[in-house]
C-alpha cells in the first residue's frame, strides 16, 4: 500500500497506538494524534494543482522568425541567454544566422517531451531554413515549452509536482540522507542517538541549538502536526512516525516525504517536493539533476528562508559544500566529483516572470472545462492546454487599458469612480476557432465580469454585415450594384412609428448596397431588411454562429438585438474563413495526474456559406477601411489589408469596431456597464484600441492579404444606371457572382437618351422655328 493511500484510508481505520507503545504518556499522544488523522486527511494531501497551459510556441522551417517573441517567450520562462555556442540545458545562444536552445523536458500532454538542444538555422531573409536536433538530427519542428497561465490551487496555498523514487537520482538521496537522517535504514521512525546527543547539546547551550528529528518525524510533523513547538506536539509526533514505520517500507516513507518537504517560496504559493523544487530552482526535471544542485536542494530543506539561493546565494552556497562534504566523508561521492560539484556556481535559472494576465481567458477555460469533463473537470492535478496566445493577450490587455485611458484624458466627462468605463477585446483564429486572447474588462481585480462572453449589448451598424450576407446569398438577385433609396422612411410597428435616420441626418437619393455599407447608411439598410425579411436575417446570423436571442423585427437590421462580443467576433470570423464556421476552442488537450488524456482538440465546423458570397461582404467592408467608417485605421498608421465595420447604438451607449484578416478576427466594444451614453461613435471609442492592438500584433503592413476565391467576376458598372461599364460610360470595378453581374450595357442606355433628346429637339425645332433663329441662339449663350 503506498502512503498516499494509507493516508485516506486513516479515516476508516483506529489504530491502538496505546497498546502498541510503552509509554503511557506517548499512547496517550498516540490516540490524541489518531484523531487529528481522521480530522484532517483529504484525497488531495499529495495532489499537484491543475495547471493552465497557454498556447505552446512552436518553430518550423520556412516560417519567419519572430526574434523579438521568441527570446520574450524564453526570458518570461527562466531561460539563460549565454555567449557560447554550447548551451546547457536552460539557456540559449543566438546569432544573426543561428539560434541554438537548450529545451527543458516537459510534460503537458499524453507523452513526455524530452527537451534537449535544438538548432535553428536562419536565411538572410530571418526565415528558418532548418530545424536540427541533438547529433545533427533534422526535425520537422522544434516546440518551446508553453507558458503557464495558472496554477490553480483551489483552497491550498502548496505547489508541487510528484515524482516517483524511482525518478529521484541517487544522489540526491544520498545528500538528503546525509544531512537529515543518516541513520534513516537503520531506525523504525525514532532514532536514539541522535536524540541523545542533541539533548546533551541542548543542555549545554541552555538552548534548542540542535534537533533530532528523523525524516520520518519531520514526514508526520508536515503531515499531520502544526509547526508550533510543544511537549505534546513532539510525542504525537514521536507516535506518528513509529506508526508509520510500523505500516510501510522505508522506501514508500522516502517518496513521501521527498514529496511533502517544504522548499521555498514562488510569491504566496510554498514550493513543496523535490519534483516542483527541481524546475522552481534549476528550470529541470528532478531526474536530470546534477550532483551539486542534488546538493543544494538538500542543503535548503534546514531552512528555504534562510538559504534561499535567490535571496541569499552566498549562504545557499555554503550550504551545499556542507552536504557535498558529508556525502564526501561518507564515500557516497568520489573525490573528483566532490571537486567539481564544489567548484560549479549555484547554476541557477532565470527568476521566471510572474504573470497575471489572462485571468477573463483563465475563467472561461476553467467554465468550459466544468461543462465537458463535470465532476472530473475539478480534480487537481490536471495539465490543461489552451489556445491562448501570450503575446496576442498582452498586447490586448495593454492596448485596452491604454486605449481607456486615452479616451478618459480626451473626453474627462467618461471619468467615473463608481462605474469606470470599460471595454472588451477578442481575438480568434478564423480558421480553427481557437481564441487567441481574449480581455472582459479594464481591471479583473476589480470585477471579474467577462463582458466579452456574457455583456449582451446591440451590435448597432456593426450588424449590417450579417443583413448584406442575408441579402447577397439568399438568391434574391441583390448584388454589390443593387441601388437602395436613401429617402425618408416610416413604418407603423407593434411599438410605434419607426422612422430610421441616417447618422448625419441626411439622404442621398439613390446608394448602391456596398456605398451603403461603407458609409453605414441606415436608412437603405432598413429598407434591405424590410425586403430581405428579418426571419432570413436571423437564419443568417444563427448560421454565423450567433446563439443569443434575435428579435425578427424591422430594426434587427440596423442592429436592435443584444449579442456578446464573442458572438460577433466570431460572425466576422466566418466571412475571414470564406463561409467557414468553426467550432469555437479554447482547450487543445487535457491530461489527468495518472498521463491519461481526457480529451484532445479536433477541428470541427461546416461550411455554412460559399467563400464567393463571403468575399462579397468582405469586398464591401475593405472598402469601408478605404472609403468609409473604418478609414480611421489609416489615420492610424495601420496600412496592411483589413476588413472592418464600426458600430454605433442609439444615444451612444456602445462603441463596436470589428475586423479581420486572413488569419486572425478582432473585436472591440466600449461603454459603461449601466449602459450610460459615452457620446463617441464605435470609429471614436473602439476604433483606436482596435487599430493599436493590429499595429502592436502585426506591424504596419498587416499579415497577408485576402484572395479572391473561385465563382466571382469583376465588371465595370456605371454609378448612376448601375448597368455594365461600356463605351463613352466605364464606370468603376464591382465583384459578382458569375451570372449575376448586369447584362445591359450603359453605352446603349446613353445612346437611347442621346437619341431620345435628340429626336426631342428636332420636334421641339419644328414646333418653334424661333429656336433655329442665330440671334435668339447668341441671346441664351450670352445670358440676355
Amino acid at each position: 500500500m503506498r502512503l498516499g493511500a494509507w493516508v485516506r484510508a486513516q479515516s476508516k481505520t483506529t489504530i491502538a497506538l496505546g497498546v502498541i507503545l510503552a509509554s503511557p504518556a506517548i499512547g496517550m499522544a498516540a490516540i490524541a494524534a489518531e484523531a487529528l488523522v481522521r480530522a484532517r486527511l483529504g484525497d488531495e494531501m499529495f495532489q499537484p494543482p491543475t495547471r493552465i497551459y497557454a498556447r505552446p510556441l512552436v518553430l518550423y522551417p520556412g516560417m519567419t522568425l519572430d526574434r523579438a517573441r521568441v527570446e520574450g517567450h524564453l526570458q518570461r520562462l527562466g531561460y539563460r541567454r549565454v555567449s557560447r555556442g554550447a548551451v546547457d540545458i536552460g539557456e540559449y545562444h543566438k546569432s544573426s544566422r543561428r539560434w541554438i536552445i537548450g529545451r527543458r523536458a516537459y510534460r503537458v500532454s499524453d507523452r513526455l517531451d524530452p527537451g534537449g538542444v535544438a538548432t535553428i538555422r536562419l536565411g538572410r531573409s530571418g526565415r528558418i531554413n532548418g530545424l536540427e536536433g541533438p547529433r545533427r538530427r533534422r526535425l520537422r519542428s522544434v516546440t518551446l515549452e508553453p507558458e503557464l497561465i495558472r496554477a490553480a490551487h483551489g483552497s491550498s496555498v502548496q505547489d508541487r509536482i510528484p515524482v516517483s523514487l524511482s525518478d529521484v537520482p541517487e544522489y540526491l538521496v544520498n545528500a538528503v540522507l546525509a544531512v537529515e537522517d543518516q541513520h534513516f535504514f537503520e531506525h523504525e521512525g525514532l532514532d536514539a542517538k541522535r536524540i541523545a546527543g542533541a539533548a546533551l547539546a541542548n543542555l549545554r547551550a541552555r538552548r534548542i541549538v540542535q534537533g533530532a528529528s528523523t525524516i520520518t518525524q519531520q514526514l508526520a510533523k508536515n503531515l499531520f502536526l502544526s509547526p508550533k513547538r510543544s511537549l505534546t506536539r513532539k510525542l504525537r509526533e514521536m507516535a506518528m512516525a513509529q506508526t508509520l514505520e510500523r505500516r510501510y517500507s522505508k522506501e514508500e516513507i522516502l517518496e513521501a516525504y521527498l514529496n511533502q518537504v517544504y522548499l521555498g517560496q514562488d510569491g504566496a504559493i510554498a514550493i513543496h517536493g523535490v519534483g516542483r523544487a527541481a524546475q522552481f530552482y534549476f528550470g529541470k526535471d528532478v531526474s536530470q539533476l546534477d550532483t551539486d544542485e542534488a546538493a543544494l536542494l538538500a542543503g535548503i530543506i534546514r531552512g528555504p528562508s534562510l538559504y534561499s539561493p535567490f535571496r541569499r546565494p552566498e549562504a545557499a552556497k555554503e550550504r551545499r559544500d556542507l552536504v557535498l562534504a558529508l556525502m564526501h566523508e561518507r564515500e557516497l561521492i568520489s573525490d573528483r566529483a566532490y571537486r567539481e560539484a564544489k567548484g560549479a556556481p549555484l547554476g541557477l535559472r532565470s527568476r521566471p516572470q510572474r504573470t497575471q494576465i489572462g485571468r477573463y481567458f483563465v475563467d472561461y477555460v476553467t467554465q468550459e472545462l466544468a461543462a465537458v469533463h463535470g465532476r472530473k473537470a475539478r480534480e487537481r492535478g490536471l495539465a490543461v492546454v489552451t489556445t491562448l496566445d501570450m503575446d496576442l493577450q498582452r498586447i490586448a490587455e495593454n492596448t485596452l487599458r491604454k486605449g481607456l485611458s486615452r479616451l478618459e484624458t480626451a473626453y474627462p466627462r467618461l471619468v467615473r469612480e463608481d462605474a469606470p468605463l470599460q471595454a472588451a477585446l477578442v481575438a480568434l483564429d478564423p480558421r480553427t476557432g481557437e481564441v487567441r486572447a481574449m480581455v472582459g474588462g479594464r481591471d479583473y481585480g476589480t470585477s471579474q465580469f467577462n463582458r466579452a462572453v456574457h455583456a449582451r449589448r446591440q451590435p448597432g451598424s456593426s450588424f449590417k454585415p450579417i443583413v448584406a450576407l442575408a441579402a447577397l446569398s439568399h438568391t434574391t438577385g441583390y448584388t454589390l450594384a443593387t441601388t437602395l433609396r436613401d429617402e425618408p422612411l416610416s413604418l407603423s410597428t407593434p411599438a410605434g412609428l419607426w422612422q430610421p435616420a441616417n447618422y448625419d441626418r441626411k439622404f442621398r437619393g439613390d446608394v448602391s448596397l456596398r456605398q451603403a455599407l461603407e458609409r453605414s447608411l441606415n436608412v437603405p439598410f432598413a429598407r434591405l431588411g424590410i425586403e430581405v425579411g428579418p426571419e432570413t436575417i436571423v437564419e443568417t446570423a444563427r448560421s454565423l454562429g450567433l446563439e443569443s436571442f434575435l428579435n425578427p423585427v424591422p430594426s434587427l437590421a440596423l442592429g436592435s438585438s443584444e449579442v456578446t462580443p464573442l458572438e460577433m467576433t466570431r460572425a466576422f470570423g466566418v466571412l475571414a474563413a470564406e463561409g467557414y464556421r468553426s467550432d469555437l476552442q479554447v482547450i487543445l488537450g487535457v491530461v489527468d495526474g495518472e498521463g491519461n488524456v481526457l480529451s484532445r482538440s479536433e477541428e470541427d465546423g461546416e461550411r455554412v456559406f460559399t467563400a464567393a458570397e463571403a468575399y462579397l461582404v468582405t469586398s464591401a467592408l475593405l472598402g469601408a477601411v478605404e472609403r468609409g467608417t473604418g478609414k480611421g485605421l489609416r489615420t492610424f498608421g495601420y496600412r496592411g489589408p483589413v476588413a472592418a465595420k464600426s458600430g454605433t447604438t442609439n444615444n451612444f451607449r456602445d462603441a463596436w469596431f470589428i475586423g479581420y484578416t486572413p488569419s486572425l478576427a478582432v473585436g472591440v466594444w466600449v461603454g459603461f456597464d449601466d449602459a450610460r451614453s459615452i457620446g463617441l461613435p464605435g470609429s471614436g471609442a473602439a476604433l483606436p484600441i482596435f487599430a493599436r492592438f493590429m499595429i502592436e500584433a502585426f506591424g504596419v503592413d498587416g499579415d497577408g492579404d485576402f484572395s479572391m476565391p473561385w465563382g466571382l467576376e469583376v465588371v465595370e458598372v456605371d454609378g448612376e444606371t448601375g448597368l455594365r461599364g461600356g463605351r463613352g460610360c466605364r464606370g468603376e470595378p464591382e465583384v459578382f457572382l458569375r451570372g449575376t453581374a448586369p447584362r445591359v450595357s450603359c453605352s446603349r442606355f446613353w445612346s437611347s437618351v442621346r437619341r431620345f433628346w435628340s429626336n426631342r429637339s428636332r420636334r421641339d425645332r419644328e414646333a418653334s422655328p424661333w429656336l433655329d433663329d442665330p440671334t435668339r441662339r447668341r441671346s441664351r449663350r450670352s445670358g440676355r
